[in-house]
């Protein structure tokens, strides 16, 4: 007997379906499934808060050297004319050397972000393990386990199948 249910699709096909659903929970909060399709992700959003609220702070802050475009008042690259070896003129942006501070992973964070990346889909424009890292886990930092809940629906008109919301808490 196997560990998680089938769902009547294919390994690849319930792979992709679960980790698209788990980016969507995360994402927005809440989903709308069927009641076995929320109890399997259920299991995969939960462990990846755990795993977020357990890496959260590890972390160290480090000052990184960086050269950027220096910006005018109005926030335009400043550029300036140079002349080249065989006599022709062109404008070179004027760039500045500054330093930033960064935060840099420790192993077992960059780990728990290597983890949480295969668990989830990768979305344009928003960094869920970042997204995670700082603004889940410290709502849930006090919580035992149970960071999200079904709550069940009417059936499904069409095929009368049993439906349930999957939100966090």
């Amino acid at each position: 007997m196997s560990g998680t249910r089938k769902l009547g699709k294919t390994t690849d096909q319930r792979l992709a379906m679960l980790r698209t659903q788990a980016t969507d929970c995360i994402l927005n909060g809440k989903i709308v499934t069927t009641e076995a399709r929320a109890k399997e992700v259920k299991a995969i959003v939960d462990s990846i808060i755990s795993l977020a609220i357990k890496e959260k702070d590890n972390f160290e802050e480090v000052e990184v050297k960086v050269i950027k475009a220096k910006l005018d008042s109005r926030g335009h690259k400043v550029t300036e004319k140079v002349t080249s070896k065989n006599g022709k003129e062109y404008l070179r942006v004027v760039k500045e050397e500054t330093t930033e501070k960064r935060k840099k992973d420790m192993p077992s964070r960059l780990n728990a972000r290597r983890k949480i990346m295969k668990k989830i889909n990768k979305v344009e424009n928003v960094d869920l393990p970042k997204k995670m890292f700082e603004e889940i886990a410290p709502k849930y930092e006090n919580r035992v386990g149970g960071y999200t809940r079904i709550i069940k629906c009417v059936p499904r008109k069409g095929d009368n199948a049993e439906m349930a919301i999957l939100e966090l808490l």
